[in-house]
Formats: structure tokens, sequence, C-alpha cells
């Protein structure tokens, strides 16, 4: 059994989130002055041997606003048990909620697709990868399944071939915290069944990110567009952090300058570089950085040697 949602408009809430795009609807809600009792997000990470220890993004936003911060769900049970909180709301926590609590506190979460298309860790990155031209954020009931609750409001957005990750997550970000705060004003938390196939947005592993350009034009691009792509350039790791289709063809890997432009060839037609980095160097225009290297011909792109 899961706690019953709110009939009634809501002013007392928890938080639970982790990385930037939960910082921006923390930061909504508080802004429409929201009584958040508790914030439970990961514990702090230490970033390499010997550094000091780092907070999540939103505890960094909580404790700016004095909110009070916890990393483990008992402290949330405890303030509910102290004094009731109304709802939970979760926002890229990253840690399944346990039932004990569920069935104690009304739970949402902002899920970032259209459910039940993409379920899971990965929802923006899966819905480019595979080509989607159409993505979204939920308000849904969280329940005991993988992103398996009602939804009860939702927005969409379209994806094109400019379309970004990034872009993505700030778009939903904000479009999401607005259907939150006016469902938890409101009360109007009727939590309808997903309808429809499911399908799930695995974690993006490393392997996914490196750019394969036996591949055609359009999947390299959907792999540069969802963040951290990355290829070789004269043995050495290089990163690619925009390019753009085009119609030239040349053979897989092959780099050449074209006029003003960076091309580089795919299986099916080519790709321009827009926005590239060399490794441990700063990121730089495509024309800059050749120029800088001083491509050669016949060079490519590709596996390290």
């Amino acid at each position: 059994m899961i706690a019953p949602l709110p009939t009634t408009p809501v002013r007392r809430i928890a938080f639970l989130g982790t990385p930037d795009i939960a910082v921006d609807v923390l930061t909504s809600l508080i802004e429409h002055e929201f009584d958040i009792a508790i914030v439970i997000t990961r514990t702090d990470k230490r970033r390499g041997r010997g550094s000091s220890l780092i907070p999540s993004p939103v505890k960094v936003v909580a404790e700016r606003h004095g909110l009070r911060v916890a990393h483990d769900i008992d402290s949330l049970l405890e303030e509910h048990r102290r004094q009731p909180i109304e709802v939970g709301v979760v926002v890229a926590f990253g840690s399944i909620i346990k039932p004990d609590v569920l069935a104690e506190i009304p739970m949402v979460n902002l899920h970032v697709s259209l459910l039940p298309r993409w379920r899971g860790a990965a929802p923006i990155e899966r819905a480019i990868l595979a080509g989607d031209t159409e993505t979204g954020v939920c308000v849904m009931q969280v329940d005991v399944g993988l992103d398996t609750g009602g939804v009860i409001a939702s927005a969409s957005m379209p994806i094109d071939a400019s379309t970004t990750a990034g872009l993505v997550r700030e778009r939903l970000a904000h479009d999401g915290a607005l259907l939150l705060i006016e469902a938890l004003r409101s009360g109007e938390m009727s939590a309808q069944p997903q309808v429809g196939e499911p399908t799930y947005a695995a974690k993006i592993e490393p392997h996914e990110r490196h750019l394969d350009w036996m591949e055609s034009a359009e999947m390299v691009s959907r792999r540069v567009r969802i963040g951290g792509a990355w290829t070789e350039f004269r043995s050495k790791r290089f990163k690619v952090h925009s390019v753009e289709v085009v119609e030239t063809h040349l053979a897989p890997g092959a780099i050449v300058e074209n006029g003003d432009h960076v091309l580089v060839g795919c299986a099916h037609q080519s790709v321009r570089l827009i926005e590239v980095q060399s490794d441990g160097r700063p990121r730089l225009g495509a024309m800059e950085w050749a120029r800088g290297v001083r491509l050669l011909s016949g060079e490519s792109l590709g596996p390290l040697s």
C-alpha cells in the first residue's frame, strides 16, 4: 500500500534530489515559498584521491537557503512523524524509495519523459539516441515499481536535429516545475494509469559516448547531442561537443578542411565539426582547432593506434 495523494492544496513538503536538474526544481519551490521541511540528497563524494568531499548540487543550494539537509530516508520518516509532511517531491534522487516510506508519505516524482516511454535512469539520452521526435515531463505518483505510478500532469516538447540533452534538461526542468507547483497549489492530484507500451532507459555506458565513424552521420550527431562524446585524434582522446550533419561524402573517419568548415566522413553522409576539445586543452571552434593543429592530408579520427 502507498499513502494516498492529498486532495487539498499542499504547503509542507520534503524534497528528494541530487543533480543540477533537481536544483532548478528546488529553486522554484523555494521561490514560490513552499515550506520545505527537509531535503534528502546523496552523501558527499570524494573526487580523486586525497581530495575533499564534494556535496551534491542540491545540498549546496539547500544549505545556502538554510534548509535542513540529510542523506538517509530514515531522517525523512523522523521528520514526518514529528510534524506530518504532506507530500514528498522526488527529482532525480538516484535511489529507490522504500515501501515503508511510501506507506506513510505520499510521494510525487518529476520524470523527464512521456511515460510509459523511457522509464528508468537516462530518459533524455535514450530519447535522443533512439531518434524520438518528441519527449516531455510527467508529474507522477511514486509507487513501488520503477516509474510505474499514475501520471498527474504532463507537458511535451519536440526533438529535432539540433536538440541536445542539455537543452531538453533545462526546458523540462522549467516546465516540470510549473506543472508541479500548479498541482501542489491546487491540490488536484488525481493520478491516471500510464497507457502504452513501456520502454526502459538504462544508464548510458561509457562506450555509448564513443564515436564510431562507421555509423551514419545522424547516429554520430545523436551521440554528440547526449553529451560527453569522444573519439581519437593522433592517438589521443578527442572530445566532440557539437556537430551538424552535411551531405558531403567522405571515407568514414576522414577529416578535411573544406573552406571554413572541418568535415568528418561517416558511413552515410558526413558531419561538420562545430566545437571540439583536444586532450587537456580548452574547448575551441573547429576551425580554430584545425588551424592550431595543422591538419595533414589523409588524417582521420578513430581508434587509438
